[in-house]
């Protein structure tokens, strides 16, 4: 099985969620990746830095420096697709047959590097995918 964790930019929110997956998921038949709808090809911001490094810090997450952008062929081979924002438009995924495969979390995005505000977002990211790996564990049980 493939999550995809989308985000705007995934520059924060969809690579937390990813990185976090990785590191407390135990089945290994369940991979995860992010991307955002829209890829940034610029260097982070100092802001996204300090950011970055408070992550690494406070949750032993380390995020990728270059944004992934999402493109169909990455939609097509997820089997769940799970949008970590509040500003990606839903009507994204109304075609292509990945409709159906989509689940949202509205999460904020965080315009600087205010760290009780990226504790606060991240600790809601991090209870999300959580909640998303113990469902998979029910499921492994009723099979």
């Amino acid at each position: 099985m493939k999550i995809l964790f989308i985000c705007k930019y995934n520059r924060f929110r969809s690579q937390v969620a990813e990185k976090y997956f990785g590191k407390i998921n135990k089945n290994k038949n369940i991979q995860a990746e992010s991307a955002g709808i829209i890829e940034v090809d610029k260097p982070l911001t100092s802001n996204e830095k300090i950011r970055n490094a408070f992550i690494k810090k406070m949750f032993g997450l380390k995020l990728r420096r270059k944004s992934r952008g999402l493109k169909a062929s990455i939609l097509e081979e997820a089997d769940k697709i799970i949008v970590v924002a509040d500003d990606v438009p839903k009507e994204i995924f109304s075609g292509g047959g990945w409709k159906d495969k989509v689940t949202i979390w509205k999460i904020k995005d965080e315009k600087a590097a205010d760290k009780k505000n990226v504790n606060k977002l991240t600790k809601r990211i991090i209870k999300k995918v959580d909640a998303l790996v113990k469902s998979f564990g029910r499921l492994n049980k009723n099979i």
